[in-house]
């Protein structure tokens, strides 16, 4: 048996690692880890390691796919081979090269011929071991012949400036004549290679890690005597060793990948100004945001870009007024209301999701970390109908309009007012939270068995509790629940189930910024460089617990300690990130306050990538944030950037800005309508079914097509005018992005610094454009 975890890497950096599953040979990991990807990658790989006793993880195997195949697994399910793992295999990074073929005339009249290799620089080499001091060496090789010369070893970087040329003698021809610019025996040079290694110095006995390798035959000099290039740096080819693919077991993944390409502004206003109004459209399925949760195959597709593009622009709670209402109107039983996967109840949960999730973690999170879980409900319901006053303001809105829409909908029933609201609030923003506390970064991991069991019976009791169910034992399955429940089935707490929804969807209710208890956005491990404010202290790197909420930033000694440092928001002038040369250390950032600079080193480049984001949101309304900053360290007496010798210099550069602090401001609402725009993209042939079925329904009011019965349409001649302007929209945008592709393709060279030779994608890229020119030929 053996103890197993499982990494995911953007080439070889570590992103993010499951949980331990110990004594298996079939674990079952079942988490979900998102993020945004900032820099650009090759493959996505995942690393199976087992834990030994002595600490030392010896890797099982791998899998890397690659990033153009991404799209073929896109949102499936999918076992994939575990790959082996040798120092062979693992590469990443590119090289810059430069080759030139010259005459030379030696002393005695002898015309020979002498190749200058350079080797400029490399971008992106791994990092061994948490160092690296990379060489390269270069080698001529024939069948006769193998010349090596090595570099300089560079220290702490991936990233070398080598600019080191290397002289080789090529041929030496019996005659020379003028007739042709070089005369050296063809077959002779075409049998030859210029072979490029690039190695990590160890300090280790094991000797010095392979990084990589690329071969260039000297055929590439034929046309010009000299050639330039950039080169993804390729495993090693040692005669490919047969190995049993079925040797090391597989891995069952679920990778869901998308990559927008966003343009300016001004290009999405007329299909941005189309959704934007769809609150106002009448009746609203008629709207260019309704028409998009029609035509899409899942409604959760449509409502992620929806909600977050009409938050953005504040104007989510019309809109899902408007479907609310439209809905409540179609439910003839006031049982079901908002049971059902509506676009109304998507757009609802993704909006709790966006603006409630500080909410969830201020109400739960303190229960939720708690080991023993016996008086979980107790704790945990009164945890929730307790927190009224923190609920969003935009959660308060939408839950008055809900309440609103059903009370008008069904008079006679006194309860409807509290079911509306309570379908949303527990049945699908807290139960869900306390069932899989992970999927809510409540937890970091799953929780094991035992504890999972506890969690779906809490779950279970606070929706049944908050439901105000009133065959309350009947709604249990198992016997035992329902005696359980009998404990709870009090009047108070039905009473303080009303009084809190009552609270959260009234609409004069006090705002929740008034409440001053801090929340806790973020925290974790990260290394710290000292800051210099004992007087003759040292200024060493230590790791340390670092602490986000809304009022300050604090790093400890380990977590649960007192802090030792701690920076109120206010204070906070700038975050961004840290030229890796200051320190020769990468992912890291620096938080700029008003005597100093706190240097932090994160664990990857997506953490790095979160903590600046969420520093600079928090602080992006101070009144004191610094329009300039300097993006290297004060060491040694000046600024590494500017060389200012003053450590109160003014900065060099200025700041990158970064997120507004509101949640309505804080998506790219661009981002957001081509998202959008795809979607409808894809669905086309759905977009122009749906104008048949408008056509057909103004024309013919009988038995309806089938294949039109799936849409929703209730005033036919509105809904086809919007949908004429959608696709034209959408025709506009898919123009601009062909173009905009066109003339990439012609500016792009293969074996540039952005196109490196060995980019798959590329070719690829290359063969479609060479394809579709052909067809539009």
């Amino acid at each position: 048996m053996r103890d197993c975890y499982c990494t995911v890497n953007l080439d070889q950096e570590e992103v993010f690692r499951t949980k331990i599953v110990e004594k298996s040979l079939c674990p079952f990991y079942g988490e979900d880890f998102y993020c945004e990807i900032p820099r650009s990658f090759r493959h996505l790989s995942f690393y199976i390691f087992d834990r030994d006793v002595f600490r030392r993880d010896s890797i099982i195997g791998k899998v890397a796919i690659q990033k153009e195949d991404l799209q073929k697994y896109h949102n499936r399910d999918t076992w994939f081979q575990l790959q082996h793992v040798d120092a062979d295999s693992e590469v990443q990074g590119k090289v810059h090269l430069e080759l030139r073929l010259s005459e030379v005339i030696t002393d005695t009249g002898v015309v020979c011929h002498k190749l200058a290799t350079r080797i400029v620089e490399c971008q992106g080499l791994p990092i061994v071991n948490g160092q690296c001091d990379p060489y390269a060496t270069v080698t001529l090789a024939g069948p006769f012949r193998s010349e090596a010369k090595k570099t300089k070893v560079k220290r702490k970087t991936n990233n070398p400036q080598f600019d080191e040329v290397f002289y080789f003698e090529v041929t030496r021809p019996c005659s020379y004549s003028k007739k042709s610019h070089f005369d050296f025996e063809e077959e002779d040079v075409d049998k030859l290679e210029i072979r490029v290694d690039l190695w990590n110095a160890s300090n280790l006995k094991f000797g010095d890690e392979f990084l990589g390798e690329l071969r260039i035959p000297l055929k590439v000099l034929r046309q010009s005597s000299s050639y330039e290039a950039w080169y993804f740096l390729q495993p090693r080819d040692n005669g490919s060793k047969s190995l049993k693919p079925d040797d090391l077991g597989s891995l069952r993944l679920n990778v869901v990948y998308t990559e927008d390409h966003v343009f300016s502004s001004d290009y999405y206003s007329p299909l941005r100004d189309l959704l934007l109004k769809s609150a106002d459209v009448e009746p609203v399925s008629a709207s260019a945001a309704h028409i998009l949760g029609e035509v899409c195959r899942e409604k959760q597709e449509a409502a992620v870009p929806l909600v977050r593009l009409l938050l953005h622009y504040g104007r989510v709670v019309p809109f899902i007024s408007a479907i609310a209402s439209a809905e409540v109107k179609r439910t003839q039983d006031p049982n079901t209301i908002f049971r059902g996967n509506s676009l109304a109840s998507k757009c609802i949960d993704e909006t709790m999701k966006l603006a409630g999730m500080h909410y969830l973690h201020v109400t739960l999170k303190p229960a939720i970390e708690e080991e023993n879980l016996r008086q979980y409900v107790d704790r945990v319901f009164h945890a929730i109908t307790e927190s009224g006053v923190s609920c969003p303001t935009v959660m308060c809105d939408i839950f008055f309009s809900l309440r609103e829409a059903a009370a008008k909908r069904f008079q006679g029933d006194p309860d409807v007012r509290y079911t509306a609201v309570s379908s949303f609030i527990f049945l699908r923003f807290f139960a869900p939270a306390i069932l899989s506390p992970n999927l809510f970064q409540l937890t970091p991991h799953h929780t094991d068995p035992q504890t999972s069991r506890t969690l779906t019976l809490i779950s279970k009791t606070v929706q049944t509790l908050g439901s105000l169910s009133k065959s309350k034992s009947a709604s249990f399955k198992e016997s035992y629940m329902a005696t359980f429940y009998e404990f709870f089935n009090e009047q108070k707490y039905a009473d303080a189930v009303k009084n809190f929804l009552d609270l959260i969807s009234s609409s004069g209710r006090r705002d929740p910024k008034s409440v001053e208890q801090p929340i806790l956005l973020k925290e974790g491990l990260m290394i710290k460089r000292a800051q210099g404010r004992k007087r003759f202290g040292m200024k060493n790197f230590k790791k340390r617990w670092f602490r986000l909420t809304n009022h300050e930033f604090t790093y400890h000694k380990s977590k649960g300690d007192q802090p030792l440092y701690s920076i109120p928001i206010e204070n906070i002038l700038a975050v961004e990130k840290l030229e890796e040369e200051s320190f020769k250390m990468k992912n890291m950032f620096q938080v700029i306050q008003p005597e100093r600079a706190l240097y932090i080193q994160a664990n990857n480049c997506v953490e790095a990538k979160d903590w600046i984001d969420i520093l600079t949101k928090v602080s992006q309304c101070n009144q004191k944030r610094l329009t300039v900053y300097h993006p290297s360290a004060y060491l040694s007496g000046h600024w590494l950037c500017c060389r200012a010798p003053s450590d109160s210099a003014p900065g060099c550069s200025p700041c990158t800005g970064g997120l507004p602090a509101n949640i309505q401001l804080d998506i790219d609402g661009d981002r957001e309508t081509e998202r959008i725009y795809s979607l409808f993209n894809s669905y086309m042939s759905k977009l122009e079914k749906m104008q048949e079925a408008c056509g057909s329904k103004s024309v013919y009011d009988g038995p309806e097509q089938e294949e039109y019965s799936t849409f929703v349409i209730d005033d036919p001649q509105e809904t086809y005018k919007t949908l004429k302007q959608v696709i034209a929209g959408v025709g506009a945008l898919e123009q601009e992005h062909a173009q905009y592709k066109r003339d990439k393709f012609k500016k792009t060279k293969y074996g540039s610094q952005e196109h490196p030779i060995g980019d798959k994608s590329f070719q690829n890229y290359i063969r479609q454009q060479s394809e579709t020119s052909t067809h539009s030929i």
